[in-house]
């Protein structure tokens, strides 16, 4: 099962990634991640890859791409896995289909997760993370044990500053103008499944389960 998850920022793609990870077995591939392994394992393409963020330019797909098919040649992509955050232009899904068929591996389903910008708005202004890495909580949704304080360290937790209601709305306004043409592409190819993002995460869970049923 090869699958891409599409949605704006605070849609849920990447928890409902993980939790098909947990399900299935097979593993949720993110190019921030990829990036930064490269980039720490120092090899060639994390070496090109590091001269272009560090000059703060962006990476050329051409690179993303490569890693992304360095990645999925490993055993455990073997029977399949999930790209959660690429494609994010129609450029990349174009180039991303040529790679893959080249492979033999073609995309087989495409998850839209829908939600409305008031909703995303709520979702992300009151998302709070751990400065140590341990996790992430929502003053309403999933408040701490302890107001503002990470369940595993006590520290204090932290508003990320793309959590700032501007940064969020310029961050859909982003994604309508660059992301929203690809479930037109990926509709056309008979691939897309778009789901309401709204509902707990096992009510979201189980529509997506739906799909791969």
């Amino acid at each position: 099962m090869r699958v891409i998850f599409l949605g704006p920022p605070g849609s849920g793609k990447g928890t409902q990634a993980k939790r098909l990870v947990a399900s299935h077995g097979i593993p949720q591939i993110s190019t921030g991640d990829l990036l930064r392994e490269a980039v720490r394992d120092d090899t060639p393409l994390g070496r090109e890859a590091n001269g272009y963020m560090t000059a703060g330019n962006l990476v050329p797909d051409r690179l993303v791409i490569a890693l992304l098919l360095e990645r999925i040649r490993r055993p455990d992509c073997g029977g399949g896995f999930i790209l959660d955050g690429f494609p994010r232009t129609l450029a990349q899904a174009e180039a991303l289909e040529e790679a893959l068929k080249e492979k033999a591996q073609p995309v087989e389903v495409v998850v839209n997760l829908e939600i409305d910008t008031g909703e995303v708005v709520e979702r992300l202004i009151g998302r709070r993370v751990c400065p140590n890495g341990h996790g992430e909580w929502h003053i309403r949704f999933n408040p701490p044990k302890e107001a503002n304080r990470c369940d595993r360290c006590g520290d204090p937790l932290i508003q990320r500053e793309d959590d700032q209601e501007e940064s969020i709305r310029t961050r859909m306004e982003a994604y309508s103008r660059d992301t929203k043409p690809l479930i037109d592409y990926y509709r056309n190819q008979g691939l897309l499944h778009t789901i309401d993002a709204l509902g707990n995460l096992d009510q979201v869970t189980g529509k997506i389960e739906r799909i791969f049923s």
